[in-house]
């Protein structure tokens, strides 16, 4: 079992006093303690029934089907658009003002459910890709490879990295993507230093600034993290990213699978010019491509909400290991019925998936009750709605200190919510 950080502290009178003075000097800090979950991953495993760790294959496969049948319904349905709304008696009753405001609203209804059931067919990927969809790994990786190629995701180079970040999630060290920025990173000085600081000054953006920034966030982040690395670990060398075979991301045994993946988005592009030349590119754009675009937005704003919030630990190797690490993430109520409907539970149930990947979806929420009544306060759960949530945290989480074995977010004027329950390594 992993030792807190009082554990970890030199034994010996000496050592006591130091943690009894130092714990003097903290108490008078207002901010609610944190003690790190003391269970092991076993003991967790244990208190949920078998039962819930069974995949099976016709399951996830109706889920699939029924996930394409409604993008193709969605997609038929979106042909009817721009013919209902030029007929000439739509046009005399709405008016050609009217005419044109409802078709575009019918633009943005379709968009709208599109890109939802658009992320349902991401999410029947990304399970695949922990082996959630099916006990045959062959039948995962073919589905998984077929859906996200079709997403303009690299299967097998993000499924590899993926599982690099499951493996060390809330890791400083060693976590793949939502790396915190540290003071050292921001040039901000140490906490208690003889340097003056505006914090005011420093993060003096506009509203207006932070809004583009936040957009530009949930429309390019996910790119931008394949292609150079955004947001990932900043212990890898410049330009890593997912597509060369020769990354650090990736073993020589994995360069065929990046590949394999290179492969599938090269032929992606293919059929999209096609497309494009024989059906002309707004209409690929209207049909295909804002919806995509919806898929990344969603990806984002959910993987972000996970595990960007004040109140999720990070650690150190000190203190990390894969079940602290499990717990420092948090299920939303996102979206509501559309949510739990169209995007598999993905943002309902994410906590329980952290700690065993390979559960399929559907048994999440039952999980989750069993999760909860076993770690107690250490399970954490938001049902503050989730644009707010987005706009909050993204004001409110800007970096971590450069010292400290378990750190939490600090926001614009250096003010964190939390604090481990021993100051001793802070």
């Amino acid at each position: 079992m992993s030792k807190s950080s009082e554990d970890l502290a030199l034994p010996g009178p000496s050592s006591s006093m130091q943690r009894m003075e130092t714990k003097a000097k903290c108490s008078d800090s207002p901010l609610p303690e944190f003690t790190p979950l003391p269970w092991t991953l076993a003991e967790i495993r244990a208190a949920i029934p078998p039962h819930l760790f069974l995949r099976q294959t016709r399951r996830g496969m109706a889920y699939l089907i029924r996930d394409l049948a409604m993008a193709a319904v969605a997609w038929e349905l979106a042909t009817l658009i721009d013919p209902f709304y030029a007929r000439q008696h739509v046009v005399e009753r709405l008016g050609p003002f009217g005419a044109e405001c409802a078709r575009w609203a019918a633009w943005l209804v379709y968009w709208w459910f599109q890109g939802l059931i658009f992320t349902g067919v991401w999410v029947i990927g990304h399970e695949c890709g922990h082996g959630a969809f099916s006990p045959n790994q062959n039948i995962c990786d073919a589905i998984g490879y077929i859906v996200h190629t079709l997403l303009w995701t690299p299967y097998f180079s993000w499924k590899i990295s993926h599982h690099r970040h499951h493996c060390n999630h809330a890791s400083m060290e060693r976590d793949e993507v939502y790396v915190p920025k540290t003071r050292s990173d921001l040039g901000i000085p140490q906490e208690g230093s003889d340097v003056e600081f505006d914090y005011d000054e420093f993060f003096s953006d506009t509203p207006i600034y932070t809004l583009y920034m936040l957009i530009r966030q949930q429309l390019f982040a996910f790119p931008a993290y394949l292609i150079c690395n955004v947001s990932g670990q900043k212990s890898y060398p410049k330009w890593t990213n997912h597509f060369s075979p020769n990354s650090v991301l990736f073993s020589p045994a994995q360069r065929e699978a990046v590949l394999v993946s290179n492969l599938g988005i090269l032929t992606m592009i293919c059929i999209v010019s096609f497309a494009s030349k024989t059906w002309g590119t707004a209409a690929i754009i209207k049909y295909y491509g804002i919806p995509w675009l919806c898929v990344t937005h969603w990806f984002i704003m959910i993987t972000y909400l996970h595990h960007t919030d004040p109140e999720l630990p990070h650690y150190r190797d000190a203190q990390w290991n894969f079940q602290r690490g499990a717990a420092a993430t948090v299920d939303r109520d996102f979206l509501g019925w559309m949510g739990r409907f169209f995007l598999h539970d993905v943002a309902h149930f994410h906590v329980i998936h952290h700690f065993f990947p390979k559960m399929p979806f559907y048994h999440g929420p039952e999980a989750t009750e069993y999760l909860e009544a076993f770690i107690g306060e250490h399970y954490r759960r938001s049902d503050k709605p989730v644009f707010r949530a987005l706009w909050d945290n993204y004001n409110n989480c800007q970096f971590v200190d450069d010292e400290g074995d378990i750190v939490f977010f600090r926001n614009k004027r250096g003010q964190a919510v939390r604090r481990p329950a021993s100051c001793t390594r802070q």
